[in-house]
């Protein structure tokens, strides 16, 4: 979910030295429109340009240390421009750098992926660089303004703390959302419309809220930031943010908007400013954070279910090749079992018509292997096509019944029925529901006989009817439950007498589903098991 490459406007070999121009740029403006109390600017926003460069432009310690130098450079040029004396011009450029070395260091160490899409992400970055990082600077410089001309400490600290954070908070989020994959969205044609209308709107409403306005309204701006976080996500409210925060401190400095007309000391104004842009815009970033992190969540989980179709397809047709593959020889053997037992190919003695018969049986369970394959494979597929019809359930019990009792395993079973004879009718395939129903009522001879009562029962419930294949056998561990309609899946019984393979059920639910219907069971262990199937009334 990181994003650690550099876009190719930060990998340019002259960004570090336009870099050290824009920085002392920014700081004329700063010193020259935004100064306030203990000559610091309410608005500072070299500090995250620098930062947002280097953390973007780093290639180890030497660029380091480059980077640093050029940015110092900058630093003073920008205070020498403004005509600030040495000592105020050097105490300012110490102050400056201790911020942005601090920010650039704790941005590595707790926000190192420097990724704005996800909330942890992007609080992250705000609480290390912007939060934390002036707070050092903001003492030193408010300590040394106190002894150079006794500036009150706590107003100096407070003005340069909400300055800077604002300034790494807001420029530092819009250099970082500057990435390929933000950008990559603004190249759809509607998108990049869309983006201009909304910011414009934005900045529209920003310049009438902030200078023309004679009474506050700044809540004005709340909605339409959220407008943007959601339908532009984390490059969208950067640049709105950038907006009005440039709109709000800007007219506040400058005597414009409602904040001039309630409050006569610029540091007022400035402060005000800066409460709200700090406490009431900027968690919106947040916002556009998680949406853009849920999205990315989605993506993926598409993507997966994508993954997921395709090797379900795949393994279906493995599954349909390989039981077409099978059947065609598996059918020889069983001629050629058929014929040597019946003595059509020679004589053949005792053992080896008792082999036959072996040999004959095992080709029809491979057969019937192969049959079950194919059901499957359709089943998972759609080839399997179902028609829903009133069906009679006594109708199906009773041919259920008729037919589990003439297995071999079933001599010492006894097949009871508990159906209403009128009246209990469903919407289903008989066909299909009936193999569903011989399939249980074949498993609870095989693995629940052993309680010598089978019981097929069938019972009204709201909008349908519930069929239920009873035994009093062993009964299931809630475990064993869980893994009952897993594809091959015998519960540890592979290795028993006991013939199976583990399809019957996976391939019952597939069936129940396709008729619009629910399977499921309850057992517990000692007690036997119930299977149900509810069906639709028709």
């Amino acid at each position: 979910m990181t994003e650690r490459v550099h876009e190719p406007v930060f990998a340019q070999p002259l960004v570090p030295i336009l870099t050290a121009v824009g920085v002392a740029l920014l700081i004329v403006v700063a010193v020259t429109f935004a100064r306030t109390a203990g000559l610091i600017a309410a608005l500072w926003g070299a500090g995250g340009l620098a930062t947002v460069v280097w953390l973007r432009t780093s290639r180890g310690p030497i660029y380091d240390l480059a980077y640093g130098g050029l940015i110092v450079l900058g630093i003073l040029a920008g205070q020498f421009l403004v005509g600030n004396p040495p000592l105020l011009s050097v105490m300012f450029t110490v102050a400056n750098m201790m911020e942005i070395v601090l920010a650039v260091t704790l941005a590595r160490r707790f926000a190192p992926g420097l990724n704005l899409s996800t909330v942890e992400g992007c609080a992250r970055f705000l609480l290390s660089a912007a939060v934390v990082a002036p707070i050092p600077a903001a003492l030193f410089a408010s300590m040394c303004l106190y002894a150079m001309n006794g500036a009150d400490i706590a107003a100096s600290f407070q003005t340069w703390w909400f300055g800077h954070a604002l300034g790494l908070a807001v420029f530092g989020t819009f250099g970082l959302a500057l990435t390929r994959t933000h950008l990559r969205v603004l190249r759809q044609p509607w998108k990049l419309v869309e983006a201009i209308l909304l910011l414009g709107l934005l900045a529209g409403a920003s310049w009438v809220v902030f200078w023309l306005a004679t009474v506050p309204m700044s809540f004005v701006v709340i909605p339409l930031l959220i407008l943007v976080a959601v339908r532009l996500r984390v490059l969208g409210i950067s640049v709105a943010l950038l907006i009005v925060t440039l709109s709000s401190v800007g007219g506040a400095m400058l005597g414009y908007g409602a904040y001039a007309q309630t409050l006569s000391e610029v540091a007022d104004r400035a402060m005000l400013a800066q409460v709200m842009i700090l406490l009431g815009c900027l968690p919106i970033l947040l916002v556009a954070a998680l949406l853009e992190e849920r999205d990315l969540l989605a993506d993926r989980a598409r993507a997966g279910q994508v993954r997921a179709e395709r090797a379900s397809a795949a393994k279906s047709r493995l599954l349909a090749n390989v039981a077409h593959e099978i059947k065609s020889p598996v059918g020889g053997v069983i001629g050629i079992g058929e014929l040597w037992k019946s003595g059509q190919i020679g004589a053949v003695t005792d053992t080896q018509r008792e082999m036959a018969d072996m040999l004959v049986k095992t080709a029809r369970q491979v057969e019937a292997l192969a049959h079950d394959l194919l059901d499957v494979a359709r089943a998972e597929s759609g080839a399997i096509k179902v028609d829903l019809r009133p069906t009679d359930v006594h109708g199906v019990l009773e041919d259920v019944a008729r037919v589990t009792a003439l297995r071999p395993d079933a001599a010492a079973v006894r097949i009871e029925l508990e159906c209403a004879v009128d009246g209990m009718v469903v919407l289903a395939d008989s066909q299909r529901l009936t193999q569903v129903i011989s399939n249980l009522a074949s498993n609870a001879v095989k693995y629940g006989g052993s309680g010598g009562v089978v019981i097929l029962k069938a019972s009204r419930v709201t909008g349908g009817v519930r069929i239920e294949v009873i035994d009093q056998g062993p009964g299931l561990s809630p475990e064993k439950q869980t893994q009952l309609f897993e594809p091959f899946n015998r519960l540890g019984l592979e290795r028993s007498a006991i013939e199976g393979h583990g399809i019957g059920l996976a391939l019952a639910k597939r069936l129940v589903e396709l008729q619009r219907g629910d399977i499921g069971v309850v057992s517990e262990p000692g007690q036997g098991a119930t299977f149900w199937v509810e069906l639709q009334a028709a």
